[in-house]
């Protein structure tokens, strides 16, 4: 029987080891320059959004790559880009974004359409994919790309539409034809309400709908004194008439595409969710998550393609700050999400009023009050709730009265 040396084998180990090795150095020396043009575009579209500002002071064939349509359409097909938060303050020169990949502040100059001097006031209402909308002191309605900069002035409405009490400014992109936008405006006074739609691919606004009380629903709500909400506003007083949003929030609103119907959600003046049908051209009003004469404050977000309300209330000597879904089969809400208690406490007694926007599986959060103010960023899918640090310019902190949320994308039209 032959003796097989266990040590004959260890010369082999050693050849096979440095042969690795020697292919980990290759992998690591591997340059970028040996890529074709359209790999090369592949591979940047996948760099975080904020990396596209840089691409051009890299070399003179990056800088061929970030402006050609080829790259954009590379971009097109990245499934989707952590959210940026578009900051509301009227008072700086810069837009303030925040990088929720980086978790880091931005600052992105205002575009020349808006530094015109009838848009130097234009203040954003409503965001949806890669843009944003803003109106002017006019009314006139501007779609911006914040990252490109680039802007459309849409055309105006009728004087009738003008005249009448607006409710909603809502975006929502749509899938086809690529690249394009819908804009919902719905006006009126309870219980009617009508709707306009602009859509992007025409670049006109539709036929107004009139919009009529679903039929199974009773009006629960009459606006009377006896039905006031009492509810936290800006100024740290508790009003009991109309609900006063943040200014910057007045037409605080979310759009959802569900079974194939377009539906706005807004804040009705009586405190209470409205839902517009815009598929069967109907509306309702959902069941108040608190009863009359109850202290809070309130905002819908749009999470995962659906409504969630976010509610902030006090009760036995405490704060709490709680996410909610309404479920359609039980007519009830239910709760999905609470700040820890730790956290919340410390907006007990401070008047604190909330706006809030959705993006994904996030909801970010801006608290206000008379000497306060505070920026939270929660995660359903954990229920992590994080407070994210302050904004500072020239060493002070800068407070944002509320946010709106949107995609990064160098290829958003507008």
């Amino acid at each position: 029987m032959e003796h097989h040396d266990s040590r004959s084998s260890l010369p082999s180990r050693k050849r096979k080891l440095q042969e690795e090795e020697e292919e980990d150095e290759g992998m690591l020396s591997f340059s970028m320059d040996e890529l074709n043009q359209d790999l090369l575009e592949r591979v940047l579209s996948w760099l975080p959004t904020s990396t596209f500002f840089r691409l051009r002071s890299v070399c003179k064939r990056w800088k061929s790559v970030a402006d050609s349509a080829s790259f954009k359409f590379a971009c097109s097909q990245i499934p989707s880009r952590d959210p940026w938060f578009f900051m509301v303050d009227p008072h700086l020169r810069k837009w303030t974004i925040f990088d929720s990949a980086e978790r880091s502040w931005k600052k992105i100059n205002h575009p020349p359409l808006l530094q015109q001097s009838s848009n130097s006031n234009s203040m954003p209402v409503a965001a949806s994919g890669g843009l944003v909308c803003f109106s002017n002191d006019s009314g006139c309605l501007i779609v911006c790309n914040p990252v490109t900069g680039s802007c459309r002035e849409l055309s105006p409405l009728n004087h009738a539409t003008e005249n009448q009490s607006l409710h909603v400014i809502a975006m929502s992109k749509c899938c086809k034809p690529q690249q394009s936008y819908k804009l919902v405006l719905v006006s009126g006074e309870l219980p009617t309400l009508s709707c306009k739609i602009y859509n992007s691919s025409t670049n006109c606004w539709d036929e107004e709908i009139l919009l009529k009380r679903k039929a199974d629903e009773t009006q629960e709500f009459e606006s009377n004194d006896d039905n006031a909400v009492y509810f936290l506003s800006k100024s740290g007083n508790v009003v009991a008439t109309d609900m006063q949003r943040s200014p910057f929030k007045q037409y605080s609103s979310i759009m959802t595409v569900k079974d194939g119907e377009e539906i706005a959600y807004f804040l009705s003046s009586f405190g209470t969710i409205v839902a517009c049908n815009l598929t069967h051209k109907c509306f309702s009003e959902y069941p108040r998550l608190l009863p009359v004469f109850y202290e809070y404050s309130i905002d819908v977000v749009e999470c995962g393609g659906e409504m969630l309300v976010v509610l902030l209330s006090e009760f036995f000597g405490s704060a709490s700050l709680r996410v909610w879904r309404f479920d359609g089969v039980t007519r009830s809400w239910q709760q999905i999400a609470a700040m820890p208690p730790a956290m919340s406490h410390e907006f007990y007694g401070k008047k604190v009023d909330i706006n809030c926007v959705g993006a994904g599986d996030q909801i970010f959060i801006c608290l206000n009050s008379a000497g306060f103010f505070s920026y939270i960023l929660c995660d359903l899918r954990t229920n992590a709730w994080v407070e994210l640090p302050k904004c500072f310019i020239n060493g002070e902190a800068v407070e944002f009265m509320s946010a709106f949320s949107f995609e990064p994308r160098i290829e958003a039209s507008v």
